[in-house]
């Protein structure tokens, strides 16, 4: 029987459901090892099933004769992506495939792929009840190929072009045979479509290359009668001949224009040389004269010999006037001789001009004549692109014409993949593995078995206590449970001495209060009702009041910090957020809320040795968060309290409300805690003594602490020690 009442709050107490677990134990070690048990006879009694796996890897291929550029285009070319491999797994499972592969190993004939003909009792019960479809109703064929399909599996390996089919059997030897037989058929299809598209390409080709042919000679039939019927008959390969003709007129016409030139010129020279009656012998067209040469040489003769004469004779002398007389001749016969070659000239000069005339006719019927043929070749340049554009469509089409036909044997045209590792025959089954089947039954056996007892002791109540138990109600438990509790906090420390605050370490000598006011009168109503100043009340007092703030000062030591622990408590099971600050130079409340009284603190924050979030510890009773005292030296730590205010301000940003606890403090140690007069300070009282009451309050409200409360909370130290323990 449970000792919790109908209408109470009750918690789930862990420590009994697993002495609970531990109770039973042998119960469930027996359970365990059946269910490991079972499970071993069950898996060595299933049939064995083995595994093999076929890679094959996605690649274009070029011919086995194909030219090194070919290769290098091939190679050169895109890779397949995703999509086209995610089309070929589709591909190996494609009834068409399987079909092969089951008629070609003859499983129809294996028991393994048609388990339907035998069939099953229960199998054949479900059909009568008509909660199974007759696996006999489908034809052989299908049935065949869903246990294949069942027992396959193709798939792509992650991040490469490579396709694994894998397969699971009960015989090893077919386990491995059904991959590679569904690679070799994979790949001869692959193949096979090859020769299949270069065929249906050289039957289409044929036809279409022999009417590009007659279209080609056609076409460059026209373009011969239209060059004979139009006069546009080539020279040298591109040019026409009215425009060579041209071109030769052309060159002649400039031939003689130069000529006409240069015989100018010559007869010119010769006629300033006769006017101004210069040595013509210089000129080149009287030099070359033979006849003016052998006139110049008796010139010559005549003047030696008058020269010679000269000298003996006298001028009258017949002798030298006869060969005077023959030098006149002579020179006559060469200025004759002159104006003959200047004719000559001047004639050479009038042939070239008529020349030049007949030329320039000849070129402007020509010219005319190019034109037409200008206006013809328009034609004749469609006719061109025409044979030009068949031919070239001509030779493409022969070119692969002659590469299909070169690829009709299965050798020239490899599929585009290749077997990279083939299926070898499994030695050890795939499935049922024993040893982690027979550890899994074991661990589920153990935890259903342990879940099943927790779940008897929930159902039963033995496992629920009340939450809201007494003092009394947690030690008649304790002591069924033959655990040790120790006394309250107050009857324990009743013959301690109180110690004083971790803030009366430090003195100050600037916390003196000069300006004292009077302290007003506590009404005798307040005094005498004991409930308005448990700890309940004030916890209702401090959620009305919505203080972020609360500085409790517990004059009497212990048993006052233990109703400090009991208020955050019963805040924090009111859901609200709260934490403690543990400022007491005895350290009672972090004994009563630490998992770990060693668990870094306040001091040590203080003196730099942890970090603020290291010194945030739970309570172990409660939702409630604790700063314990710390480890380290308070006199070196309190040589930094002015830093706690900031501290403060922190947690009030992110708590409901933060509990300081003081222990016995004074007025001038609360006021390094904060620049602020606007908190909520507690004075804990287990049991009210109203000399000591009235004079700290008269202390607080004269320093300006205008928010002074009492807690008398006996019963809640009790019950924060009753826990504690």
């Amino acid at each position: 029987m449970s000792g919790v009442a109908r209408d109470q709050d009750v918690d789930i107490d862990l420590g009994q459901l697993v002495r609970a677990v531990w109770a039973r134990r042998l119960r469930i070690l027996a359970i365990t090892l059946l269910g490991a048990g079972v499970a071993f006879a069950g898996a060595k009694i299933m049939s064995p099933q083995y595994r093999s796996e076929t890679r094959i890897l996605i690649e274009p291929r070029a011919p086995a004769f194909a030219s090194t550029q070919q290769a290098n285009d091939a190679s050169a070319g895109p890779l397949m992506d995703e999509l086209n491999i995610a089309s070929q797994v589709q591909l190996l499972q494609s009834a068409d495939l399987l079909k092969k592969v089951i008629n070609d190993l003859k499983l129809y004939n294996l028991p393994e792929f048609d388990d339907a003909a035998s069939g099953s009792a229960m199998s054949s019960i479900l059909v009568k009840l008509h909660l199974k479809k007759n696996p006999l109703e489908n034809p052989p064929e299908e049935r065949v190929i869903d246990a294949f399909v069942e027992r396959l599996q193709v798939y792509q390996v992650p991040g490469s072009r490579v396709i694994g089919i894998t397969f699971t059997s009960k015989d090893p030897k077919l386990a491995a045979a059904i991959p590679n037989a569904m690679a070799n058929v994979y790949l001869s299809t692959q193949s096979g479509a090859k020769l299949d598209s270069n065929s249906e390409a050289t039957r289409w080709l044929e036809p279409e290359i022999e009417g590009l042919r007659q279209k080609v000679s056609e076409a460059e039939r026209k373009v011969a009668e239209y060059r004979t019927s139009h006069g546009l008959l080539q020279t040298n390969g591109t040019t026409t001949f009215p425009a060579q003709q041209l071109n030769d007129i052309s060159a002649e016409l400039t031939r003689v224009r130069g000529d006409k030139a240069n015989a100018e010129a010559r007869a010119q020279a010769v006629r300033n040389a006769l006017s101004s009656g210069e040595a013509s012998d210089t000129l080149p067209d009287i030099m070359s004269s033979q006849a003016i040469q052998r006139l110049k040489g008796t010139e010559s003769g005549l003047q030696s010999q008058i020269s010679d004469l000269q000298t003996s004779l006298l001028n009258n002398h017949p002798r030298l006037k006869s060969l005077r007389a023959q030098l006149s001749d002579i020179r006559s016969q060469i200025r004759q001789e002159t104006q003959k070659i200047l004719a000559s000239i001047e004639n050479e000069s009038k042939v070239a001009d008529l020349r030049a005339s007949e030329l320039e006719r000849q070129s402007d019927t020509v010219q005319a004549n190019s034109a037409r043929a200008g206006e013809d070749e328009v034609g004749l340049n469609a006719l061109e692109r025409e044979a030009n554009a068949q031919r070239q469509l001509l030779e493409t089409y022969l070119v692969r014409y002659r590469e299909a036909a070169s690829r009709a044997d299965s050798n020239s045209s490899p599929a585009d993949a290749r077997i990279v590792s083939r299926a070898v025959e499994p030695v050890d089954p795939y499935f049922p593995k024993v040893v982690p089947i027979v550890v899994v039954a074991a661990v589920a056996t153990l935890i259903m078995s342990a879940i099943v007892i927790m779940l008897a002791e929930l159902f039963s109540g033995r496992a629920l206590r009340p939450t809201d138990a007494s003092p009394e109600t947690i030690e008649a438990e304790a002591v069924v449970e033959e655990k040790h509790v120790p006394q309250a906090a107050p009857i324990a420390a009743a013959g301690k001495p109180v110690q004083p605050s971790m803030l009366a370490v430090v003195a100050d000598e600037e916390d003196t209060i000069e300006d004292v006011k009077a302290a007003e009168d506590v009404p005798e109503d307040e005094a005498e009702d004991d409930n308005e100043f448990s700890v309940a009340s004030v916890a209702d007092y401090l959620t009305g009041s919505r203080a972020p703030l609360a500085i409790a000062i517990s004059p009497t030591g212990e048993n006052g910090s233990a109703a400090t622990v009991s208020l955050t408590r019963m805040l924090a099971d009111a859901g609200h957020r709260v934490i403690l600050i543990d400022m007491t130079g005895s350290g009672y409340p972090t004994e009563l809320m630490a998992e770990d009284p060693a668990a870094p603190g306040v001091t040590d924050l203080l003196c730099g040795e942890a970090a603020f979030g290291d010194t945030i510890h739970g309570d172990r009773l409660s939702d409630a968060h604790l700063i314990p005292q710390g480890q380290s030296d308070v006199r070196r730590a309190m040589r930094g309290v002015d830093r706690l205010s900031l501290l403060l301000d922190a947690l009030a940003a992110a708590y409901d409300l933060v509990v300081v606890e003081c222990g016995s403090a004074d007025v001038a140690g609360v006021s390094r805690l904060t620049r602020s007069r606007d908190v909520e300070i507690i004075l804990s009282l287990p049991e009210v003594e109203e000399t000591i009451f009235v004079a700290l309050m008269t202390e607080f409200q004269a320093a300006g602490y205008e928010r002074v409360v009492l807690m008398s909370g006996g019963e809640g130290a009790e019950q924060a020690l009753g826990r504690a323990a």
